[in-house]
Parts: C-alpha cells; structure tokens; sequence
C-alpha cells in the first residue's frame, strides 16, 4: 500500500527538500551517531540528509527509504560528488518496512507522520520500532505549522497558512504535528521514560534565504502537486493560488523579511 505524497516530486519540492542537512534538520540526533552506525532514513526524498548523516558514520551504512524512486538519483548523485560509496536508496512504505527485525542503529524520519492518517501514523512508528535494534534509536522530528512566525506582515502569508493547514487536514494529514509527536510515539508504544523531547527552528533570514525559500513556495503553490490538490479538493481556486504566490514573492522581496517555524523533535529508546 503506497503512501502518495501530497506535495509530488516536481522540481520545485525537491529543492526544497535538498536544502536540508544533518545539520540543520537532524541535530538532535547527531551526539547519538558512531562511526559505524547503521542508519534508516524513513521519508528520504532526495537524500540530503540521508547522504550528510552517511558522511557522518565512514564504517557504517544509510539506507534512504521512499514510496518512489523518482527522487533518488539527486541523492546517488550527491553522494557520488562527496565520495560516499556507504548510501542505497530503497523504495519502500513507512507503515510496511521491506526489513527484518532489529536491522538499524538508528531509524530517522523527517516530516513524514505529518502526512499520515492517524492510525498509519501510529502504524509507521511501530514499525519504525521493529527495525530498530535493542539499545537503538527511533529519531523523528515534524514541523508544526501553528507556530510559524513572519516578518512583514504581508496581506496573503497568512491566509496561506490557513490554506496549508486545511489541505493538509483534508488529506487525513496533521500540520501541527511537532506539538503532538511525544504523544504519538507514547501511543505508539514506546514508554514516557523511553523518549527525549526536544523542539528547534528553521528560520530563513538572510538575502540567500529570503529568495530560496519565498521562490520554492512561489513554484510549489503554482506548479507542484499540492496545487492540484488544493483545487480538486475544493480548498481555493487558481485565481486565488496565484494571489497566495505574489503574497510569497512581496515577502521575499523585502529587506526586512523574517521566517520562522518550530519543530518537535524525539528521540525514542528501543528495548
């Protein structure tokens, strides 16, 4: 049973996701590596980050997992430009892991449960549990988008928000997950003794970034899946989606612009 993404894997969401390291979307987790660590990175993508926590652990192997293989060759490539021979990519689903019991050191994911139906979601993080070793790790970090904060105050970001939000829901999906993980995992099984909470920010600030991240929702709202989803799903029009684009390029353009958004990050014991 496969998963769809609901943002696709148009060029515009894959930038996006390529954008992120080990550094700056998995720091919670990095104390917890050894060299020779092996890694499940649930959710991939592309494999920014599957490929930095592989440069991270040089006796040890990553496994990047995704329902597709459409975005892997971005990450093949990127490892081929760091000479890191110890990365594969797998197609797979998080609710139905193509591994045996106590395979992984570490099992990651990032911004996947989010997309999840509640009781799938649950499903993922147990089977996350079962490919876990004993004295392993289930490390899982979300976004949540309640807690975005911007800067101007720019007439749309707002109400794109508010449309993201809804979009989400209306996929089964939960954006304010990273608010909700500890509970999840708890659901899930693991014991409140078990798990480290901890929450941190992407915030984007600088020219560099200004641009980055207003183009990739510019190109996301009008090109991506996520638009067609929005429409068919009755959640705005086209009329209304090209509003929300200019709404990100008037943020993006100013020298003053600020972006903020938390996540909740957990790190879970496997017994």
């Amino acid at each position: 049973m496969e998963q769809e993404y609901p943002h696709g894997h148009h060029q515009s969401v894959l930038r996006g996701h390529s954008w992120r390291t080990a550094s700056n979307s998995a720091a919670y987790l990095l104390s917890s590596l050894k060299s020779d660590s092996h890694i499940l990175d649930v959710g991939c993508g592309p494999g920014s980050i599957t490929v930095d926590l592989a440069s991270k652990v040089p006796q040890g192997k990553v496994t990047g997992l995704d329902t597709t293989a459409d975005p892997f060759e971005e990450g093949r490539k990127l490892a081929a430009a760091r000479g890191l021979d110890n990365v594969s990519f797998k197609v797979g689903d998080a609710r139905q892991l193509p591994f045996p019991d106590k395979s992984f050191d570490i099992v990651h994911a990032h911004q996947v449960l989010q997309y999840l139906k509640k009781d799938e979601r649950i499903e993922a993080i147990r089977e996350m549990r079962r490919v876990a070793k004993s004295g392993g790790l289930v490390c899982i970090r979300e976004g949540d988008q309640g807690t975005v904060a911007f800067y101007p105050e720019v007439s749309g970001l707002k109400d794109f928000i508010d449309l993201y939000c809804k979009v989400a829901r209306g996929n089964g999906g939960e954006p304010d997950a990273g608010r909700r993980l500890h509970t999840w995992v708890k659901e899930a099984g693991f014991a409140a003794s078990d798990i480290t909470v901890t929450a941190s920010t992407w915030c984007y600030n600088t020219p560099e970034e200004r641009a980055w991240w207003s183009s990739v929702w510019v190109n996301r709202i009008l090109f991506s899946s996520w638009n067609g989803t929005a429409i068919n799903g009755g959640h705005a029009t086209q009329q209304e989606l090209e509003h929300l684009a200019e709404a990100w390029r008037q943020w993006g353009s100013s020298e003053d612009a600020w972006y903020a958004l938390i996540h909740g990050e957990v790190l879970c014991r496997v017994e």
